[in-house]
């Protein structure tokens, strides 16, 4: 079966850090640009991050760009999102999604794969 499947969300106080990983089955991500979005309540889902096959480009959100870090492990079929200095404002569902290319992710938002998403709650 091909999916995405995120974990290692959860309840962290504002300032704290959270990793997030996107781990694939039933496929090798290494041919894939991958992506993290995120959508808050209320709101609609926005980019968060992307990173090409190689893992040799990364693109970010400017609001999160001194913050959120993304790396892969195409050894492991994983992609990761360390987020530090957590704020209440980045309370949301991240998905991971997986696309043939970075434009077709960061550009056009129309991957080829897409997770069911990991709850990240930042309160005191």
């Amino acid at each position: 079966q091909v999916q995405l499947v995120e974990s290692g969300g959860g309840l962290v106080q504002p300032g704290g850090s959270l990793t997030l990983s996107c781990a694939a089955s039933g496929f090798s991500l290494d041919s894939y640009a991958v992506g993290w979005f995120r959508q808050a309540p209320g709101k609609e889902r926005e980019a968060v991050s992307c990173i090409n096959s190689r893992g040799s480009s990364t693109s970010y959100k400017d609001s999160m760009k001194s913050r959120f870090t993304i790396s892969r492990d195409n050894a492991k079929n994983t992609v990761y999102l360390q987020m530090n200095s957590l704020k209440s404002e980045d309370t949301a569902v991240y998905y991971c999604a997986a696309a043939d290319s970075l434009i077709q992710l960061w550009v056009d938002k129309r991957p080829r794969y897409w997770g069911q998403g990991t709850q990240v709650t930042v309160s005191s």
